[in-house]
């Protein structure tokens, strides 16, 4: 047992440097597409700033779930190598390409081939550990959230010291370090090819609504973006660094209170969780309603503090509760389904999060937001009225849960 405790530790290590390194990149991407175009080019440069954000987040989508379903075969030690393996050699030839459709080319292949996030859940879902699965994956999740706040701020010195292109062949190091401390950690193929297979069948569409809960609460998350920065200048008068500030907090937040909402978690029945996920969907639009109303920073910025903590309470978890409705040897394909979920999500509320924009103005934009999370609690609400009764049955005697 403390052996597989110092393998998660390994592994959050891992999450964190991996996450980190492509977070470096990540505010930057339009930048320095720029650079690549032609001066006569430079009407292109929008699209193609959409497209680098757009087309990785596409073929994740689509190969994921397929990376997944390898990874129950075979073992997700190997997927999270391979993956590793794919982020550096990507990264790498990243920062070499001078053509920016090859460069878009190079994104989309790095979305393919990657699925690291859902390898890595599975893979500690696989370890003997103490904890609950709802706890396991959301430690995982504090350690994305800390590399994603932490990388950006590298990758801005980078970019003001040195170049893009050190940037990416940096980030490929790290990849490349710790898919090499990857292959230390023991392989648990066997462990889920062992595990108990549940004989209950799962209710009738119980995934599907897992998954739509994963799209519309990682749209209603993402679909700011477009607008945010735009917002936060134009109608809060705040400067760059606030803007760095309303960004840190949330990512703060999200990752100190998503290990304590698994620990909770951990020790409810399923139809309790979606409850309680209801009910934090429903604080997510009321908090998103008062940033909506602030007009002044400060409010503004507590909002967004709060908003973290809600957002501790919401993918993660529900990854947690795909795991814990499916037997183990079925994790990596489910896990990858719940990833590609979330990958769509992030698709569809950048488009809306745009479009909305357009046309409800900016002032109003964040209230698309607030109506995206309401749409999401009464899809919550249905699917409790629809399936508790038939997944309850599956969990009247676990043992610990209420």
């Amino acid at each position: 047992m403390r052996a597989d405790q110092r393998v998660m530790r390994a592994l959050l290590l891992i999450q964190l440097i991996s996450m980190g390194a492509m977070e470096m990149s990540g505010p930057f991407w339009p930048l320095h597409m720029q650079t690549l175009l032609s001066p006569h080019d430079q009407d292109y440069s929008g699209l193609l700033a959409g497209l680098v954000y757009a087309g990785p987040m596409l073929t994740a989508m689509i190969f994921t779930p397929y990376w997944g379903r390898l990874g129950d075969r075979v073992g997700h030690k190997l997927m999270l190598i391979r993956a590793l393996i794919a982020l550096a050699i990507c990264q790498s030839l990243a920062g070499l390409v001078t053509d920016p459709w090859l460069l878009i080319v190079m994104r989309m292949a790095q979305g393919g081939l990657a699925g690291f996030l859902a390898a890595a859940q599975a893979y500690a879902l696989s370890l003997n550990l103490q904890n609950g699965q709802g706890r396991t994956i959301t430690k995982l999740q504090s350690a994305t959230a800390v590399g994603s706040l932490a990388g950006p701020v590298v990758g801005g010195w980078l970019m003001e010291s040195y170049s893009f292109a050190v940037l990416c062949h940096l980030a490929a190091v790290l990849c490349a370090c710790c898919a090499l401390v990857s292959f230390r950690l023991p392989d648990t193929s066997d462990r889920s090819k062992s595990s108990h297979r549940l004989n209950t069948p799962l209710p009738r569409g119980w995934i599907g609504a897992l998954l739509l809960i994963i799209v519309l609460i990682q749209a209603a998350k993402v679909m700011p973006q477009p607008f945010y920065a735009l917002y936060v200048t134009q109608v809060l008068h705040a400067t760059p660094s606030l803007i760095g500030i309303t960004y840190a907090v949330s990512a703060a937040s999200l990752a100190l209170s998503a290990p304590l909402w698994g620990r909770l978690f951990d020790q409810w029945q399923p139809p309790k969780v979606l409850q309680v996920i209801e009910w934090v969907i429903w604080l997510s639009a009321l908090t998103v309603a008062i940033g909506a109303l602030a007009n002044e920073w400060l409010t503004f910025v507590v909002s967004r503090l709060l908003w973290g903590v809600w957002q501790g309470a919401l993918l993660p978890v529900a990854y947690a509760l795909i795991a814990s409705t499916l037997p183990q040897p079925r994790h990596g394909f489910a896990l990858g389904l719940g990833n590609s979920a979330a990958k769509a999500g992030a698709l569809a509320g950048v488009l809306v999060g745009g479009i909305g924009m357009s046309f409800m103005g900016l002032l109003n934009s964040f209230w698309l937001v607030a109506s995206t999370y309401v749409i999401a609690a009464l899809a919550v609400r249905a699917i409790r009225a629809t399936h508790t009764a038939a997944i309850c049955p599956r969990y009247s005697s676990t043992p610990g849960k209420t």
